[in-house]
């Protein structure tokens, strides 16, 4: 199944948020400003947790918002 089919059929949050965290985990590299990326860093530390996770968790929350 695929995320648009999810949405398409109307699954809850939650369903679509263990989707997307069970799965395999892939490398992926993008290049942001620096800024951003230290802030970013900045952020996660204050809030307990890695850039990765924290990065990982707004992905997450954005793709299974309803709107």
């Amino acid at each position: 199944m695929k995320y648009s089919e999810l949405v398409e059929t109307g699954a809850s949050p939650t369903e679509i948020q263990s989707y997307l965290r069970d799965s395999e985990l892939v490398s992926v590299t993008i290049r942001i400003p620096r800024t951003l990326r230290d802030s970013a860093k900045e952020v996660a530390s204050l809030k307990g947790m890695n850039f990765t996770s924290f990065i990982k968790g707004l992905m997450i929350e954005e793709l299974s918002r309803k709107d």
